[in-house]
């Protein structure tokens, strides 16, 4: 199959999504000292995403803005004067605290507030601001697991607390919220020094044991959805179990807060009966809600599309982890081919990256070393389908993330752990003049391109709503076309036509493309006829050229770079 179609559900147009933390997005210290305290390191807010910052966001090309580490979590900043439980030090990873080790889920992270007595307030006004500004908000669900000492400081009445009620005298009960290890208490292969829990919970990633690794998810605790894991997996379902309506009430709250998607954390941990019982409700009551899952099994793709009820599935061991070995590693770019066809029927359920949070900076050390040569794997990540596309907050600055910043290491990522100023963020951001002044020439032609390229999805209808046609079995033979090293497909949508073409190669090439006899007849393309060949990329580039089945398409490319051409007959 060489065709991948429009869906029948129209609504699933492509959209834009700019993944940013606001610890650090509106942080402007620049002391970042190792370790360093909140005072020391400072710290960004909500405020820090201001009208002037949102529109500029919006201009890159997003539509929507998921904002990384909202809800409270696990910190060894002590904020007790304002009625928040300390944490214990031992079990938190970081001076700031992870954003996945979840410690009140009916509250806002205080670090992000101004005045932490009205935290959720300015939550609230960052939705407003976001929405005014025209774009909309996703936050993070973390459903597998929360941090080890939860307990909710301003749960609405009539709620009670995960665990409250738990009866701990055995490892499964099916209304218990978490794992009990009756008899153990919590002794990791680690100093914890005075901390004491009795009996010992399960850890989050599923380690049934008193005695988890400084690897394992030490900090948090995994939530029970009525399956006996060590009963060879039965699920009690039956009756609902209680964690299903704790968790579909916390979904409902932040719903109602106008929240516009959730990305839902591990979600592939929880089953999937859960989620189909559960957003079908959220979205019973708020129907334009998205669901984005965490999901890293392909053969669980379907499941949790089409039982689970999400929209969009991380694309991550299929196409992110592809176009990464093709820039990296010399893998084959033909493979992208059978990489979308892996997927038929469910392609633009896929969001598509190339950085996130848990991945490697792209042009770190560890990655690409270079912000530049990403270039074609972007274009193809960004144009191949429908489905939607993310950046990370500095990846169109080309952040490296070979900071040594505290408990995140020098790893290639940026610390989701610690208090950090990130300086290429601070470049942009000007001290929240979001002007750019600070930046090199070179961020600046970085960030111009990535604009130019965002937009160009969100404008071009052929991109969005199109069909996609793979060229690339078209040109195996074709002696002036490396299929290993050059990729190509044509986007349609009505009467507009878009060429694309990319070469992963290192040295620029002239080449020639070849369009099927079956590529005009399906896409109704008109043949023999001079068509007017304009790079979207680069308004210095245009062509002319008779387009026909006999005779291949001539095309030069840069270095690691790549071509939308816009093909009007004249």
């Amino acid at each position: 199959m060489t065709v991948c179609g429009l869906k029948s559900r129209l609504k699933m147009t492509k959209f834009i999504i700019y993944q940013v933390l606001p610890r650090l997005f509106g942080n402007y210290f620049t002391v970042n000292k190792k370790n360093g305290s909140i005072y020391e390191n400072g710290c960004g807010k909500f405020n820090a995403f201001t009208t002037k910052a949102l529109k500029e966001i919006k201009s890159l090309g997003i539509t929507h803005v998921w904002y990384t580490g909202v809800i409270e979590h696990a910190t060894q900043t002590d904020y007790s004067q304002f009625g928040i439980k300390k944490d214990h030090a031992a079990i938190v990873k970081g001076i700031a605290g992870s954003p996945y080790a979840i410690k009140d889920y009916y509250d806002v992270d205080p670090d992000l507030a101004v005045d932490v007595n009205n935290r959720m307030l300015e939550f609230e006004s960052l939705v407003n601001r976001t929405h005014k500004a025209g774009l909309k908000v996703i936050i993070d669900f973390i459903p597998n697991h929360v941090a080890r000492e939860y307990y909710s400081d301003v749960k609405p009445k009539g709620i009670d607390d995960l665990g409250e009620k738990d009866k701990t005298d055995c490892v499964f009960r099916k209304n218990n919220n978490f794992y009990y290890l009756p008899d153990r208490k919590f002794q990791p292969t680690f100093d914890i020094g005075d901390y004491f829990e009795y009996p010992a919970k399960v850890t989050g990633n599923d380690q049934f044991t008193d005695t988890p690794g400084i690897n394992d998810w030490y900090e948090t605790v995994k939530l029970n959805y009525g399956v006996d894991y060590l009963d060879n997996h039965n699920k009690h379902f039956d009756e609902t179990p209680d964690t299903w309506n704790k968790m579909l009430d916390i979904l409902l709250f932040w719903s109602k807060k106008g929240i516009d998607g959730f990305r839902c954390d591990m979600a592939e941990m929880v089953p999937v009966e859960f989620w189909h019982w559960a957003i079908k409700k959220v979205k019973n009551a708020y129907p334009d809600v998205i669901f984005i899952a965490e999901v890293y099994n392909p053969d669980q793709y379907r499941n949790y599309i089409f039982t689970g009820g999400f929209d969009y599935l991380y694309d991550k061991v299929g196409m992110y982890d592809l176009l990464k070995n093709i820039t990296c590693n010399n893998y084959s770019c033909s493979l992208i081919t059978q990489a979308w066809q892996s997927l038929s029927g469910i392609q633009e359920n896929m969001l598509h990256f190339l950085e996130n949070h848990d991945e490697q900076r792209i042009a770190s050390d560890f990655f690409a070393k270079d912000a530049w040569i990403i270039i074609p794997a972007l274009i193809v990540s960004a144009t191949l389908t429908n489905a939607p596309f993310m950046i990370y907050a500095g990846q169109e600055l080309g952040e490296q993330g070979m900071d040594e910043e505290g408990f995140s290491g020098l790893d290639g990522r940026t610390t989701i752990f610690d208090y950090w100023g990130v300086k290429s963020i601070q470049s942009w951001t000007n001290k929240g003049k979001f002007d750019g002044k600070n930046l090199t020439a070179e961020q600046k032609a970085l960030r111009v391109f990535y604009q130019k390229l965002l937009n160009i999805c969100l404008e071009q209808k052929a991109i969005s709503r199109g069909v996609m046609y793979d060229l690339q079995y078209a040109n195996y033979q074709n002696l002036s076309f490396n299929p290993n090293k050059q990729y190509s497909f044509i986007r349609k949508f009505e009467n507009e036509t878009l060429l694309v073409i990319v070469n992963f190669d290192d040295i620029t090439a002239d080449i020639e493309v070849r369009i099927p006899l079956e590529a005009f007849e399906y896409l109704e393309l008109k043949e023999d006829f001079n068509y007017e060949l304009s790079d979207l990329l680069d308004e210095n580039y245009s062509d002319k050229q008779i387009i026909n089945s006999h005779e291949p398409v001539k095309i030069s490319l840069n270095r690691n770079g790549g071509r939308i051409l816009a093909l009007r007959p004249i």
